[in-house]
């Protein structure tokens, strides 16, 4: 159900009221805020960025921990192109592999190695306790269960139905 109001109609943008700014920056500081300590978290466990982290959760929970890289892509909303290169990056650590898909001769399949594997679970603990820590903890149950809310329902609003939508993972 979209309970979004339309525009004025004279044009002129409907401007948030001085309580939807605030909850609006408080987002942004929050958000931000979060991806660096998640950051910091995971550079100084592991040498990598959250980022790459999510890719190998990804491919960890995977059949046979292996994506198309398109699939990846799609999944952790990130472009072809950056995507690409963070695999390269995971290659060269030996976290990950690349293997050509028999069926499709421009696809490829990102494989999580038994080290990359290795380093996932040992990173898991740390980071878990970083999002706990950061988030879950700082929050009642209710508040917990209305962020999941909200977030679904932004997410469900964000994500394109139409065939051939502008995407930036299909880049």
């Amino acid at each position: 159900m979209d309970m979004a109001p339309t525009s004025p109609p004279d044009g002129e943008p409907r401007w948030l009221d001085d309580d939807e700014q605030r909850t609006w920056l408080a987002y942004l500081q929050a958000t931000t805020l979060l991806e660096d300590h998640l950051d910091r978290q995971l550079q100084r466990d592991a040498g990598m960025p959250h980022i790459y982290y999510g890719l190998l959760v990804q491919l960890s929970v995977a059949p046979r921990r292996r994506l198309r890289m398109t699939e990846l892509a799609r999944n952790t909303k990130i472009t072809r192109s950056r995507l690409s290169h963070a695999i390269a990056r995971l290659e060269k650590n030996g976290w990950v592999r690349r293997e050509d898909c028999p069926s499709d001769k421009r696809g490829q399949f990102a494989i999580l190695t038994d080290d990359g594997y290795e380093v996932l679970r040992r990173t898991a603990p740390g980071h878990v306790t970083a999002v706990r820590q950061a988030l879950f903890d700082r929050l009642s149950p209710q508040q917990q269960k209305s962020l999941g809310e909200i977030m679904v329902i932004v997410a469900e609003g964000l994500q394109p139905k139409e065939a051939g939508a502008d995407l930036p993972w299909l880049r």
